[in-house]
C-alpha cells in the first residue's frame, strides 16, 4: 500500500509542467541579444515613445524570438540528441515532451504576434511575425539540412531585431534601420563558421551540411576571413549615410579590424588544417564584438 501511494507520488511529480525547463526551450542566451538589440533599435529611433510602451514591446518581441528558439528544439530535437553541445536540452533528456514544445512554441508565437500588433502597431507585428516562420519554416525545416548556407540565408531572422525594435518606436522602416540588419546578417557567417570548426564532430553526427564537412577546412577558413572582411565596410555605413559620427565610427573599426586580424591568423594556419584555440577565439571574440558595435551606436546617441 505505501509502495503504491510513493509510485504514484513519483509519477505526478514526473508530470509537473517544469516552468523552468520549458523557459529553457526558448534560448535564453538568444533571448538576451535579441533583448539588447532590439533595445538598441528601438533607443536609436528619431522619436521617443513611454517607458512602459518600448519595455511592453521588446519583451512581446523576445517571447516571439523564444517562441522560435522552441519550435526549433521541437523539430531538431532528433539532431539536438546526437550532438554533445545539444543533448542536455529539455527534449533530449526527456523532460519536456515533443509535443509540450510544439504547442508552447505555437501559443507563444501567435501570443507575442498579435500582442505586438495591439500595443505597437501592424508593422512590427509583421516583422515579428516574419522572424518567426523564417526562423521555423526556411531555417530550421528547409536550410539547415540540406545547404552549407544554412548560417547565411538563415541570419536574416536573428538579423531583424533591432529592424522591429526602431519599427515600435516609429511604425516605419528606414534605411538607418536596415544598417542593424546589415551588421548583424554579415557577422553571422563568421560567428557561426568559426563554432563548427572545432564542433564539426558534433555536426558530422547529426548529418548537418555544414561548411567544414561539405567544403572542407581551408574553404571555410577562407569564407570566415571574407565575412569580417566584409564587415568593414558594414560599418562604415552608418556613418557613411550619417547616421553616426565618428564616436561610433572609429571604436567599431578599430574591433572590426582586430576581429579581421584574428579571422586571418586562423586562414594562414597549415593548409586544410585549423587551431582549435583560434577557431574558439574568434567564436568568443565575435561576440563581444557585436555586443559592443551595438554598445557605441547607444553611447554615440547619448554624446
Amino acid at each position: 500500500m505505501i509502495k503504491s501511494k510513493s509510485k504514484n507520488r513519483n509519477l505526478s511529480q514526473g508530470d509537473i509542467f517544469n516552468i523552468s525547463e520549458l523557459f529553457r526551450l526558448m534560448k535564453p542566451r538568444v533571448m538576451s541579444l535579441v533583448i539588447f538589440t532590439c533595445a538598441v533599435g528601438l533607443l536609436m529611433a528619431p522619436n521617443i515613445i513611454p517607458t512602459k510602451d518600448a519595455i511592453v514591446g521588446i519583451i512581446l518581441v523576445s517571447i516571439g524570438a523564444g517562441a522560435a528558439g522552441a519550435l526549433n528544439m521541437w523539430y531538431e530535437s532528433d539532431l539536438d540528441a546526437l550532438m554533445s553541445r545539444t543533448c542536455l536540452r529539455p527534449i533530449p533528456t526527456g523532460k519536456v515532451n515533443k509535443n509540450q514544445a510544439l504547442i508552447f512554441g505555437v501559443i507563444l508565437s501567435i501570443f507575442s504576434v498579435i500582442a505586438l500588433d495591439y500595443f505597437a502597431n501592424r508593422i512590427s507585428a509583421g516583422l515579428l511575425l516574419f522572424t518567426i516562420l523564417f526562423y521555423v519554416l526556411i531555417y530550421t525545416i528547409w536550410l539547415k539540412r540540406k545547404t552549407p548556407q544554412n548560417i547565411v540565408i538563415g541570419g536574416a531572422a536573428g538579423a531583424l531585431p533591432p529592424v522591429i525594435g526602431w519599427t515600435i518606436a516609429t511604425n516605419s522602416i528606414s534605411f538607418e534601420a536596415l544598417t542593424f540588419f546589415l551588421i548583424i546578417f554579415f557577422w553571422t557567417p563568421s560567428h557561426f563558421w568559426a563554432l563548427s570548426l572545432y564542433k564539426s564532430d558534433d555536426y558530422k553526427k547529426a548529418n548537418i551540411p555544414m561548411l567544414p564537412l561539405t567544403n572542407g577546412i581551408e574553404s571555410t577558413k577562407l569564407n570566415i576571413l571574407v565575412y569580417s572582411l566584409v564587415m568593414l565596410p558594414v560599418i562604415i555605413l552608418p556613418y557613411a549615410i550619417g547616421f553616426v559620427t565618428l564616436v561610433f565610427l572609429i571604436p567599431s573599426l578599430i574591433l572590426t579590424l582586430y576581429y579581421n586580424f584574428l579571422c586571418f591568423e586562423l586562414y594562414k594556419f597549415k593548409r586544410n588544417k585549423f587551431n582549435a584555440k583560434k577557431a574558439k577565439s574568434i567564436f568568443g571574440y565575435s561576440i563581444l564584438y557585436l555586443f559592443l558595435v551595438f554598445v557605441f551606436f547607444l553611447i554615440d546617441k547619448i554624446i
